[in-house]
């Protein structure tokens, strides 16, 4: 009967909405947080109702409708005033245009790639894809490089490169069904981290969000990173 009832209440307890773990890769540490993107409430954040930058997951977490903040991290590159370097869409509404053409830095290094988020799904695009496709996103932001193409490492990815940054980046499941947030926990170059996504997670699609800035908020693990006021939040509400 003890059994019986320790097997009952270890069922009753209901399953996390995120799942967080921290992964020893290739002499490399990662944390990486699974998202169930048909059931959770993924969503991206930039400004509060009075058109503020949030900036920062104390302020996220105190916005109204945000009971729990169960997962957040910084989602793609933004301009000093915190406006998104690339395309962005919040609850429908269009911020900023997609951006096609090559420039300077990590964004500009094409292909670069939007992630898109709806209800029950989340997809990353690379961008040309993405414009062709054109798909209904509730949300969606553009950052770059992409790190993974249909399965490929980033063409400009050097295996020698000796620039390490603290990164991190999203990669999505060919069904569109799961989403996984990676921050690496110490520097690790661009062909470091995209093989995490590929290799070790096997993920056809993934996309850099930004390094040096990079900032991770997760609930389970008691997490919650501070510094530099982010632009553009990815995260998990209840």
């Amino acid at each position: 009967m003890r059994w019986r009832l320790v097997a009952l209440l270890f069922w009753a307890v209901p399953a996390a909405a995120v799942t967080c773990e921290d992964v020893d890769y290739l002499g490399r540490s990662y944390t990486a947080c699974t998202v169930d993107a048909t059931s959770e409430n993924l969503r991206l954040f930039y400004q509060d109702a009075d058109g503020a930058v949030i900036g920062g997951f104390t302020r996220l977490a105190s916005q109204p409708g945000v009971n729990r903040l169960a997962f957040a991290m910084n989602a793609g590159m933004y301009h000093d005033d915190r406006s998104p370097v690339g395309h962005y869409i919040e609850d429908g509404t269009e911020v900023m245009r997609v951006i096609t053409n090559a420039g300077p830095g990590n964004f500009g290094l094409l292909p670069n790639g939007v992630f898109c988020i709806n209800d029950g799904s989340a997809q990353v695009y690379e961008t040309l894809d993405y414009v062709a496709r054109a798909p209904a996103c509730r949300d969606a932001t553009q950052s770059g490089p992409m790190l993974v193409i249909d399965g490929a490492l980033h063409p400009r990815f050097l295996i020698d490169s000796t620039s390490r940054f603290i990164r991190n980046g999203v990669g999505t499941s060919a069904d569109g069904t799961t989403a996984v947030f990676v921050i690496s926990n110490g520097g690790v170059t661009f062909h470091e981290f995209g093989s995490f996504f590929r290799d070790y997670l096997d993920l056809p699609s993934a996309l850099y969000f930004d390094g040096k800035v990079s900032r991770l908020h997760a609930h389970d693990q008691g997490r919650s990173d501070f510094g530099f006021q982010l632009g553009p939040m990815v995260a998990v509400i209840e």
